[in-house]
């Protein structure tokens, strides 16, 4: 299955770029840090022409990291990395970033806001409102960890539904808590909502389980599900591989790996890398 062309570019919506910090083990942290040109080249090599990131220094570790910072340093590193544009964070708990963000996101690369309620440490139904309203200002497009005690994917949609402009992804598709969760719950929340303006993104482990991109395709259609990987803490080409070997139409492939998010972030027309 090959989408690639002179008009469309293939898109990892939700990546990350530097050291994977959880402290639990030394191994998992090593093999899940890599740096930006790392990141970069992993998607090259499997035709991924933009990966959309984060940094990992202003996530982790949890309940402990730096937003500020990690926003400063990505916004160098984004714009001088070939292949990767950038999602500035908003933490709640540090109001600084509010500020940070609204002079990021007038930059060339920054396409959006990432919330990572898990990671920082506050439940979204306490903080929505502010981080929408936010957004809302900014017509902007918002990636929110989902899924986990803080960040429930339905505890999103009233927020989504209040401001229709700001268009919602709900990453890890599948995502329930943990292995014995809900793997259902991006997807009904997407069900839920007034509006056509929430999408769920492919970068969760539990997208690998057969038939969950299918049924997901199936349940709230092709147009609002969006190719992520969460590279390097995933396999970029294992990822890949998932949407190119699932068992829908070559159109439907097309339309996750390239056109809904190129319609999303009006990125129609180059190629960055």
């Amino acid at each position: 299955m090959n989408v690639r062309n002179s008009k469309t570019p293939v898109i990892d919506v939700h990546g990350h770029y530097g050291r994977y910090h959880r402290g639990q083990n030394a191994f998992i942290d090593q093999w899940m840090t890599a740096d930006a040109k790392v990141v970069a080249a992993r998607a090259r090599d499997v035709g991924i022409d933009y990966t959309i990131v984060s940094p990992l220094a202003g996530l982790m570790p949890r309940g402990e990291a730096d937003a500020f910072a990690g926003n400063e340093e990505a916004a160098q590193t984004v714009a001088e990395t070939d292949g990767l544009l950038q999602w500035v964070i908003v933490d709640p708990l540090q109001p600084r970033t509010y500020q940070q963000a609204e002079e990021i996101l007038a930059q060339p690369q920054c396409v959006g806001i990432k919330i990572h309620p898990e990671e920082h440490i506050y439940p979204i139904r306490e903080h929505g409102a502010e981080l929408f309203e936010f957004a809302a200002r900014h017509d902007a497009i918002v990636l929110a960890h989902s899924g986990d005690p803080y960040s429930l994917p339905a505890d999103f949609i009233p927020h989504a539904d209040a401001h229709p402009n700001v268009r919602l992804i709900l990453a890890h598709l599948g995502n329930g808590g943990g292995a014995a969760g809900d793997p259902t719950l991006q997807v009904r929340a997407i069900q839920a909502a007034q509006g056509n303006n929430v999408f769920v993104d492919t970068s969760s482990a539990r997208s690998l389980l057969p038939g969950l991109v299918e049924w997901a395709v199936a349940e709230i259609g092709v147009e609002r599900i969006l190719f992520g990987t969460d590279t390097p803490v995933y396999c970029t080409s294992m990822q890949r591989a998932r949407i190119d070997h699932a068992e829908i139409g070559d159109d439907d492939k097309a339309r996750i790996l390239s056109l809904n998010a190129a319609d999303l972030f009006q990125l129609h027309g180059a190629h960055h890398c």
